[in-house]
């Protein structure tokens, strides 16, 4: 009996150790060395927690020692056998195999990228950097090359995709996958061609399996589109696209002019107006003739022209303003508008500062040739004046009628003594 209970607990330790051994570089802990070894430690720290049995912890492995070893002398990286130290996963909120945290001190937080060596020396050096920040008492500048694709966990997918109004591209992979581990350039090259458009997301099946079992993934990588709206079973799709990233930014493109409204072209009247245009990637700005010039029937003509305009490109994700000739002269001044008559327009690029204006016929065909040279790239732009975008006059909206002369005022001339002034 004591026999057996001394080999039961020799198999238990063997088998903890069975995954890392002392020739890896990834460190064991347990509660006797944690605290000494992590938490009072001035190192940055990835820890997975593991049991042995578990067939993903496995095929982690290899990827983690490769990790381990890439990191020596930068970061430390440790393991934890949750299935035996059960206090200490469950101190640390583990409910799952493998858990991947980073500690930073006492200070930890979830590791939520692609498990792949490169990414956990992502990881850790990205920590280190905001440590090394922070001790300057400065944020870390944010780095060129961070990728735009969100990652998905089965605790946020409700929040950030299913109750969510955008459109979103989500791929489901192992990150033992070859095939998902091609797609990864790819599909981070295209969330960034998408960003502002569609979102693009990535959830490891492997771990996060309710989510994979909802929308039965069987094979890595597996991609769903996601339409705009609140999310049903029929607002969900396969993607059935290539896999580079001009196959899959093409693809979505052709989803989103399915998908997106045509834009609302909006009359400036104030600050929130403008500032709503600005945020977009390009604000399409058009100056119509004062209600005095150019009546109701006249300035409709107009806005129906733009409206369709604004169907045909609404891919693009362009926002659509329009002004009455003089209310909002510092638009008009900064774009550079007005100089030859009106109707006239502008297409702006808030956020660098530059606009380009429309030189041809204030007409379907002529403003659609200015927005399709502007959308392929090509066509001349200017700074806009004075550096910034101008300020806003509040007014009214217009109220669809026609203009109305202001009342003449009736001069008495029965005082006047016109006599006098005849010398």
């Amino acid at each position: 009996m004591l026999y057996t209970h001394i080999l039961g607990i020799l198999l238990c330790v063997a088998g903890s150790y069975a995954l890392y051994d002392s020739s890896s570089d990834v460190i064991l802990l347990d509660p006797s060395n944690f605290d000494t070894l992590v938490l009072k430690s001035n190192e940055i720290w990835i820890v997975e927690f593991f049991a042995p049995w578990c067939g993903h912890c496995k095929n982690l492995v290899p990827e983690y020692k490769k990790a381990a070893t890439a990191l020596k002398g930068i970061a430390k990286v440790g393991a934890v056998d949750a299935n035996t130290h059960k206090s200490l996963g469950q101190t640390y909120g583990v409910s799952g195999f493998p858990t991947i945290k980073l500690f930073n001190g006492k200070k930890h937080s979830p590791f939520q990228g692609q498990r792949t060596a490169e990414k956990f020396v992502d990881a850790a050096l990205q920590l280190a950097k905001e440590k090394a920040y922070e001790a300057l008492g400065k944020k870390p500048k944010s780095s060129s090359d961070q990728s735009d694709v969100i990652t998905l966990t089965d605790s946020n997918f409700k929040e950030l995709v299913l109750d969510s109004e955008d459109l979103w591209l989500v791929e489901f992979y192992a990150p033992w996958c070859g095939h998902c581990k091609n797609l990864e350039p790819h599909w981070a090259k295209a969330a960034t061609e998408l960003k502002g458009k569609i979102k693009l997301g990535a959830l490891d099946a492997t771990v996060h399996q309710v989510m994979a079992s909802r929308y039965e993934v069987q094979g890595y990588p597996t991609i769903k589109f996601f339409a705009a709206g609140k999310k049903s079973s029929s607002s969900v799709e396969d993607y059935n696209g290539g896999r580079t990233s001009s196959d899959i930014v093409a693809w979505a493109l052709e989803k989103l002019a399915e998908n997106v409204p045509a834009p609302e072209i909006v009359q400036v009247v104030n600050e929130e107006t403008m500032k709503a245009c600005s945020e977009k990637p390009l604000c399409v700005v058009s100056i119509l003739p004062h209600i005095l010039d150019c009546g109701a029937s006249c300035r409709n003509e107009y806005l129906t022209i733009l409206a369709r305009l604004g169907e045909k490109y609404k891919n693009k994700m362009w926002g659509w303003v329009w002004a009455e000739a003089g209310a909002q002269t510092a638009l008009e001044e900064a774009l550079e508008l007005g100089g030859f008559g009106y109707p006239a327009m502008a297409v702006v690029n808030a956020k660098k500062l530059k606009f380009s204006t429309l030189r041809g016929s204030f007409s379907e065909t002529g403003i659609n040739e200015f927005l399709r040279d502007l959308s392929f790239g090509r066509g001349q732009t200017a700074p806009v004046r004075g550096a910034e975008m101008p300020a806003v006059v509040a007014g009214d909206a217009w109220d669809g009628l026609d203009g109305e002369l202001p009342p003449e005022e009736d001069i008495d001339l029965s005082d006047v003594d016109l006599e006098k002034d005849e010398l």
